[in-house]
């Protein structure tokens, strides 16, 4: 016993240390990304809006390699960041907020990000926790999820807490489409894995923009059904992944980030 503690002791100084050596702020959940990078000379610097993303649980998560929240995280969500900053006049801080689902600290950023939804499992007080997000004026970006599995696990998840959630088609029309770039037609954004073959992960064949509304009309959780816009994001600088899905997906983040500030 007493041995094993002293590993765990020893273990635990070393992955301080490399941490501190690192200087990344997230490094005590590198182990559940798929993606982690350095942090920028300025990672710490405030800012009016900061990009949230949910760290949730997974009975897909397994020790030794990324948890099902940490796909496309951290590079996907800073490649973003950096895009966000360069295209629009909004103040966003450089890196990544991660938020766990059962923190209070969600309240305090109204935008946040989820991929692999399909995937997760939320408590009753993690989805009581995001519907009161959600009516305090909280908006939720959800994606990278394929097949009707997953979309029913990912509705349930929210259901725990509103059973009467009623997800929409969102129509070319709508303003979350034309909230700054006028996406006048809808382009499926593909994962890195299946860009150059069918487009088609774990049997979504057809994609869906989709978003659940709160009594006003307002969306409050915009989805993107059998795509992959975090790839998008995350291999934008890689020239082997195409520039028109990378513009679709910067172009789509950009106006629901916007959308989610203006209405």
């Amino acid at each position: 016993m007493r041995a094993g503690l002293a590993l765990a002791i020893i273990a635990a100084s070393a992955i301080l240390a490399v941490a501190q050596v690192r200087g990344r702020l997230w490094a005590r959940y590198e182990d559940e990304m798929q993606d982690p990078v350095d942090d920028p000379p300025d990672a710490q610097r405030p800012a009016e809006f900061a990009l949230g993303r949910l760290r949730y649980r997974s009975p897909m998560d397994r020790f030794g390699r990324y948890s099902r929240w940490g796909i496309d995280v951290n590079k996907g969500d800073r490649t973003f960041i950096s895009l966000l900053r360069r295209l629009t006049r909004i103040d966003a801080q450089p890196i990544e907020t991660i938020l766990d689902a059962s923190s209070d600290e969600i309240y305090n950023h109204p935008w946040i990000m989820a991929g692999s939804v399909g995937d997760w499992r939320l408590s009753p007080a993690e989805a009581a926790r995001l519907q009161e997000y959600f009516e305090r004026g909280g908006f939720l970006m959800v994606d990278d999820f394929h097949n009707e599995r997953e979309w029913a696990n990912f509705l349930a998840g929210l259901q725990q807490a509103q059973r009467d959630v009623l997800p929409e088609e969102l129509e070319d029309a709508d303003p979350i489409f034309h909230v700054v770039y006028d996406l006048k037609e809808r382009v499926r954004v593909p994962g890195a894995n299946v860009v150059h073959g069918s487009g088609i992960e774990r049997g979504g064949t057809v994609p869906h923009w989709r978003a659940i509304r709160d009594e006003r009309g307002r969306i409050t959780v915009a989805i993107c059904f059998n795509m992959d816009v975090g790839d998008g994001w995350e291999f934008a600088d890689d020239p082997r992944y195409p520039e028109r899905y990378a513009s679709e997906a910067i172009r789509l983040g950009v106006n629901y980030v916007l959308y989610a500030m203006t209405h």
